[in-house]
């Protein structure tokens, strides 16, 4: 039998594609008297606008079950992401973005909590990645005690190698103004790791330095500032380049000569405990005038609280009556004419400067008034002076505590 005559008995149309469709499932007229009937296909009519409706709410249902999906999403993985680490910087590409940060590492530091202070500071993006690196990497390195200079956004294989490259480490101090010689050695025991002693054993010897001889000490030559010093440098390693710092100001001054420096750094030294910056000069100016007319009426007496307190290991406004009149205490300018028997601290270079160059005025006195703002005023007579003193006390009795 052909394929044809077996559709033809089914009821197949090839003309009409419904019909064929109907016939192709209609049962056989062997079927029909067995009881089968066949498939039963129903066929719905649609308007124009009915399949358009449909198809709208079709694509509307899509639309709301894909914003769903979205936000379901969106939810789930800011709660599960940061938990899983999802969307953590593992680590930070290359040697940095150029903004520098210092980090300073303190013996027995482990790898662990130096990775967490660089990722505080922003150096690396993982403390746990920079801990990985370090002991894949590091080939038996350690990071030694120091301060080191990185930067932000670094790599943690690059911030491991900063910390473990050859002479990378430094020792950190920070050196004020006003700052005496043996608060000086304090800070550099502290922040070297070197003895205090060995510090106060280079200051019987200030000329091995290349210090005058007039000075018998180091002081007004440990040169205020930040240093950042080699981790294996001395202690005379460390002196020596405080020193030629001092020196090196003292040059660009124009300042010769062994009793010349010693004038020079010694005033200096009294300007930054008697004044501000911008009164440097004056105060300078000031002080020669005192020391060129010992016959006029400071006949030749600087009469400075500052240089008295020093003598007496004190750091205080409020000098006693007895002892302004103690001449043994070589710093005692109201017992002693003239400069005092060496500098009170070590000064900086504006204040080198101003000592170098002084400003010419016919100022004898000076006065601080308002110890908050550094207000000086200057008088030429003891008489306008004694006006500016009290104010001065005016300004202490509503200040309580301040003028100690």
């Amino acid at each position: 039998m052909s394929e044809d005559s077996s559709r033809q008995r089914r009821g197949e149309s090839s003309g009409d594609d419904n019909e064929s469709f109907h016939g192709l499932f209609s049962p056989t007229e062997a079927e029909r008297r067995a009881g089968v009937r066949g498939l039963r296909i129903e066929q719905e009519h649609l308007t124009p606008e009915q399949a358009r409706r449909r198809y709208a709410r079709r694509r509307q249902v899509l639309v709301s079950a894909t914003i769903v999906f979205v936000i379901a999403f969106v939810v789930s993985a800011s709660i599960l992401g940061p938990r899983m680490g999802l969307f953590e910087v593992k680590d930070y590409h290359g040697d940095g973005n150029g903004k520098n940060v210092s980090i300073r590492v303190s013996q027995g530091d482990s790898n662990a909590s130096v990775g967490q202070r660089l990722e505080q500071k922003g150096v690396i993006a993982n403390s746990e990645k920079f801990v990985d690196v370090m002991e894949d990497k590091a080939s038996n390195k350690f990071i030694q005690p120091g301060t080191f200079e990185l930067q932000e956004h670094m790599s943690s294989e690059s911030a491991m190698n900063s910390l473990i490259g050859s002479g990378s480490a430094k020792h950190y101090v920070a050196i004020s103004q006003n700052q005496r010689k043996d608060e000086t050695f304090d800070a550099l025991a502290k922040g070297t790791g070197i003895s205090v002693d060995e510090f106060k054993a280079l200051d019987n010897d200030p000329g091995q330095f290349g210090v005058p001889d007039k000075f018998t000490s180091l002081e007004g030559f440990l040169h205020p500032g930040e240093y950042r010093f080699d981790a294996d440098a001395s202690a005379k390693d460390v002196v020596q380049e405080m020193v030629d710092k001092t020196k090196k100001d003292l040059k660009n001054a124009g300042v010769k000569g062994d009793d010349r420096i010693f004038h020079v750094v010694t005033v200096a030294s009294i300007l930054e405990f008697e004044g501000t910056p911008k009164d440097y000069k004056g105060v300078a100016g000031a002080i020669e005038n005192r020391i060129d007319n010992p016959d006029g009426e400071t006949q030749g007496f600087l009469q400075s609280d500052a240089t008295v307190a020093y003598g007496l290991g004190k750091k205080t406004y409020q000098i006693s009556d007895e002892q302004k009149q103690d001449a043994s205490n070589g710093y005692n300018t109201f017992a002693n004419k003239g400069l005092p028997q060496g500098p009170i601290g070590s000064p900086a270079s504006n204040a080198i400067k101003a000592a170098a160059h002084p400003e010419k005025n016919d100022y004898y006195y000076w006065v601080t008034v308002n110890l908050d703002t550094g207000e000086t005023k200057f008088a030429k007579t003891y008489d306008e002076h004694q006006k500016n003193v009290d104010e001065y006390d005016q300004w202490c009795s509503e200040h309580e505590g301040k003028c100690v």
